[in-house]
């Protein structure tokens, strides 16, 4: 292995880096806040409404995020939709993760005891305020696992952007590799990458998860 073509590569690399946990962050926090949408219409829309949801996620749960990609960012244009590589990647994301995130909050929403909140609505509470006071804090402790397990499969997704030209990791990585045929220490580079994304993750997920399980016991 040649370490000394990080030195020509290195900023490449770490400009393909930051490209990554650029998507990452926010294809995981509107996937995230589009999958929460999803979990409370389900809970309160009438029933016609439910299943247009229901199938939504069926069809993305149901599909690669390649084909959704390629559909998203080529057939786009025969509607109307041109987006340029980046915005599509996003807007592809998010639209993969919500299922999967609407899916965890739901399942967290029906682990919240049914007595909580009858007891809230006994004493007058509003809907909202019963979200916001009861369903997303208790709910948020059994569901933060699986919402950082989902983060972090997302982080592997990305390299599927590299497809419609996204500069990010994986990208630089292909460049590299074709530029100078050094297929060794580009994948070294691109596994040691995510390894230290994926391990930072996991340990910012424990971390949140030990912090808000103390906060919900020490609270009043």
């Amino acid at each position: 292995m040649e370490l000394e073509i990080f030195q020509q590569y290195g900023p490449m690399l770490l400009r393909g880096f930051a490209t990554t946990v650029i998507c990452w962050i926010f294809g995981t926090i509107f996937g995230m806040g589009l999958g929460l949408i999803i979990a409370l219409i389900q809970r309160y829309a009438v029933a016609p409404v439910r299943w247009v949801l229901q199938a939504y996620i069926e069809i993305i749960r149901g599909t690669p995020f390649l084909v959704q990609l390629f559909v998203l960012y080529y057939g786009g244009p025969l509607v109307g939709l041109r987006l340029d590589a980046l915005p599509a990647g996003l807007l592809g994301l998010t639209i993969y993760g919500s299922p999967y995130f609407a899916e965890i909050f739901r399942s967290a929403f029906k682990a919240v005891p049914h007595g909580q909140v009858e007891a809230a609505r006994a004493i007058g509470m509003t809907e909202p305020t019963i979200v916001r006071r009861i369903l997303l804090p208790v709910g948020l402790v059994s569901a933060l696992p699986a919402l950082v397990n989902f983060s972090i499969i997302l982080t592997k997704e990305t390299v599927i952007l590299s497809i419609i030209t996204v500069p990010e990791l994986m990208y630089q990585t292909q460049r590299m590799s074709t530029e100078t045929f050094r297929y060794l220490e580009a994948n070294f580079a691109l596994a040691l990458f995510f390894w230290i994304f994926v391990e930072t993750i996991s340990r910012l997920g424990r971390k949140l998860e030990s912090r808000i399980t103390h906060y919900l016991i020490e609270r009043p």
